[in-house]
């Protein structure tokens, strides 16, 4: 069955950087283009980033332009999401989303906490 499992999340400090990582299964990954979400507390789950099939198109939501960056492994299954400069307001849970023929599939969610 399709999985997406998350990790990499914890506690840094404002300016500083994590990469998450997203561990696909049980789909054809190069299919199909992958998405990293966002749900901050009492907020609703936005979109942070997009990247194509073959990692050469990405998109970003506003807020994260020119300090995240989405890439994938095609040979690993495996998605990315490198945060860098990060603020407080990037404090949430993120999840990893796959639509696959029409379903979404959504990770557990990797916590993610910026504050000194």
């Amino acid at each position: 069955q399709v999985q997406v499992v998350e990790s990499g999340g914890g506690l840094v400090q404002p300016g500083g950087s994590l990469r998450l990582s997203c561990a696909a299964s049980g789909f054809t990954f190069n299919r199909y283009a992958m998405r990293w979400y966002r749900q901050a507390p009492g907020k609703e789950r936005e979109l942070v980033a997009t990247i194509s099939l073959g990692g050469g198109a990405t998109t970003y939501a506003d807020s994260v332009k020119g300090r995240f960056t989405i890439s994938r492994d095609n040979a690993k299954n495996t998605v990315y999401l490198q945060m860098n400069s990060l603020k407080p307001e990037d404090t949430a849970v993120y999840y990893c989303n796959a639509v696959v023929r029409g379903y979404n599939y959504w990770g557990q969610g990797t916590q993610v906490t910026v504050s000194s």
